[in-house]
């Protein structure tokens, strides 16, 4: 039985992506801030599942928690680094210097202290598979996305650099990019106002968690010989803006 490790795993893409390889007899370890999350998820699919209740920021502590993992659970071959977040839609000289070190700590810092705790365990495996969890913000800028843009654009370079360094290794690499995709992912830019967060889908089709969940099943069930670098996925009704031109 293979085992994934799997990031943000309470909620949205990392919550389908455990339950969708759950479901494929994977055995999954996730982690997650919210407990009571991970409780459910261990109600559901019973021994498949080890949670880690921690933050991804907690540099210690993700350390740690791998170099102690069950026997049974450190045969790694699937990384989904999935934890993430973005908070406000601020100009950049307006937003709080809190939600830029939070997005900071957790896009990259947080990501960077999983993917360096992990990849060792993925080494020893004959193949195995690492998904960052990016987004189309990592490549087209928007307004208010200052940081979040940065930080996403972060993942898609540091992804493509990963695969020069495990060549050789049989390690896959793959960048999914989301577009539009109704998770908590607004809730959370808007600290809770689910009426805000609400208007962002209103009257569009979106993405869901489950698509994402899906596509990685689909990723891993190609042809050894196969990566796919980046993935970026997008609904029908989304596309790209005009640029911008200030008129006077």
């Amino acid at each position: 039985m293979k085992t994934a490790f799997i990031t943000g795993a309470s909620s949205g893409f990392g919550l389908a992506c455990a339950k969708a390889l759950a479901k494929k007899d994977f055995k999954i370890i996730a982690l997650a801030r919210r407990k009571e999350r991970l409780e459910a998820l261990e109600a559901e699919f019973k021994d498949q599942i080890y949670s880690l209740n921690l933050d991804v920021r907690d540099k210690e502590g993700i350390f740690k928690a791998v170099e102690n993992l069950p026997e049974d659970f450190k045969n790694i071959s699937v990384l989904i680094n999935n934890a993430g977040l973005a908070l406000g839609v601020q100009k950049f000289d307006e937003l709080s210097l809190e939600d830029i070190e939070s997005m900071v700590d957790t896009n990259i810092k947080g990501f960077l202290y999983v993917a360096r705790a992990i990849i060792p365990l993925l080494r020893k495996q004959k193949s195995a598979n690492i998904f960052n969890l990016g987004s189309v913000a990592g490549r087209y800028p928007y307004p208010g996305g200052n940081v979040y843009c940065g930080t996403k654009a972060f993942v898609r370079q540091f992804s493509l650099a990963l695969r020069n360094d495990l060549r050789g290794s049989n390690i896959k690499v793959t960048n999914i990019a989301p577009g539009l995709c109704k998770t908590e992912f607004s809730e959370v830019r808007f600290k809770g106002d689910k009426q805000k967060a609400d208007l962002v889908y209103e009257n569009t089709k979106f993405l869901s968690a489950e698509d994402i969940a899906e596509v990685i099943c689909s990723i891993l069930a190609l042809p050894e010989h196969i990566n796919i670098n980046e993935l970026e996925l997008m609904p029908v009704t989304q596309s790209w803006d005009n640029f911008y031109i200030e008129r006077f």
